[in-house]
């Protein structure tokens, strides 16, 4: 049989950017154990249908098949989330939206929506941090609602609820202190659409008009019908949209309109606040 450094030596993935990272992920899975088990009994043999299962999910990873879809779940925030090929896979730039979310309210009782919820990550984050919150995650896709009711009911998180809805579609006369989305924003065509991970993820929660900003200027038009007096309104976009963006919401009557950067130094979240009525 071979050993747990044997088979991570010989883990060929050239095509990714984080080899070991995905080997090591993909054979802590198989084994049922975590990373440190790994490096801690480096010498451990492994049976040889668990070899043979980690010969498999490397196989997928060539193929360019994402770790998260391999491992059926991704880690956001603080939390492991369960995820599946109908929706984009969780990614640490979202985890700006929630900071900024976060820092710009009081932890008094708030309504907050999360549009195009996907697996529910941002909702869930805001309501595990802020449990006297009460969020809804909307998404067109039923799938993707049944999936964040999943990852709601094994979080325990009770502040927060899921249902099918076109963006406001199924809101008609709710209002919110803040509204979050991290939608579509991804021009046509864009290179980046054949590389990657992304090549996986479903083109609709990707892809929006010739200039990625279709979804955006839906939700920026349409938002001030659905915020309460003061609330915000935070999206996450490309990192060559902002001052697009920050323009869309200034000529839609928002006010305390910026952009806040990535640890990548990316702007790549916009936000604004509504007190017209």
């Amino acid at each position: 049989m071979a050993t747990i450094q044997f088979l991570l030596d010989n883990a060929d993935l050239p095509d990714s950017p984080s080899a070991r990272l995905d080997a090591e992920l993909l054979l802590a899975a198989v084994l049922g154990k975590s990373r440190s088990y790994l490096h801690t009994w480096p010498d451990r043999e492994v049976p040889s249908e668990l070899a043979e299962r980690f010969g498999a999910d490397l196989q997928r990873r060539r193929s360019g098949e994402p770790v998260a879809y391999i491992l059926g779940q991704q880690g956001f925030w603080s939390l492991d989330l369960e995820v599946a090929a109908h929706t984009l896979i969780p990614r640490p730039d979202t985890e700006l939206l929630v900071e900024t979310a976060l820092a710009l309210l009081p932890q008094t009782p708030v309504r907050a929506l999360d549009l195009g919820t996907g697996t529910g990550a941002i909702a869930l984050a805001l309501a595990h941090e802020r449990p006297g919150w009460n969020i809804t995650g909307v998404d067109r896709v039923p799938e993707a609602v049944s999936l964040a009711e999943r990852n709601r009911a094994r979080l325990q998180l009770r502040n927060a609820t899921f249902r099918e809805s076109q963006w406001f579609s199924a809101l008609a006369g709710q209002r919110y202190q803040l509204i979050v989305s991290n939608p579509p924003y991804i021009a046509v065509g864009d290179q980046h659409l054949a590389a990657g991970d992304v090549r996986f993820e479903p083109a609709s929660a990707l892809v929006a008009g010739v200039d990625g900003l279709d979804d955006i200027r839906v939700i920026i038009q349409q938002a001030p019908d659905y915020l309460a007096v003061g609330g915000w309104l935070l999206l996450e976009h490309g990192f060559e949209q902002a001052a697009a963006v920050r323009a869309l919401l200034t000529a839609q009557g928002f006010s305390a309109v910026e952009s806040r950067r990535d640890l990548g130094g990316h702007e790549r979240i916009s936000l604004g606040r509504y007190f017209n009525e």
